[in-house]
């Protein structure tokens, strides 16, 4: 069974992006590498601020992409 790895894009981030081979196709991240967040069904409702915080200050691109979800 393959298992779920957590990287950084950036060695100072605080956000872990999840490779995850049960889940193809999603785009998952987590903050403490429990909590795993789907990107297109929980962001940016589902994180807190403090997270939604983080994540907007790390990915500026994904900020505008869903920028009409706010």
């Amino acid at each position: 069974m393959a298992q779920t790895e957590f990287y950084k894009k950036n060695e100072a981030d605080r956000v872990w992006w999840v490779d995850d081979p049960e889940h193809i196709g999603q785009l998952r991240f987590s903050f403490d590498r429990r909590k795993v967040y789907n990107l297109f069904a929980d962001y940016p409702h589902k994180l807190t601020q403090e997270e939604r915080r983080i994540f907007d200050a790390e990915n500026p691109y994904w900020v505008e992409f869903f920028r009409d979800r706010v």
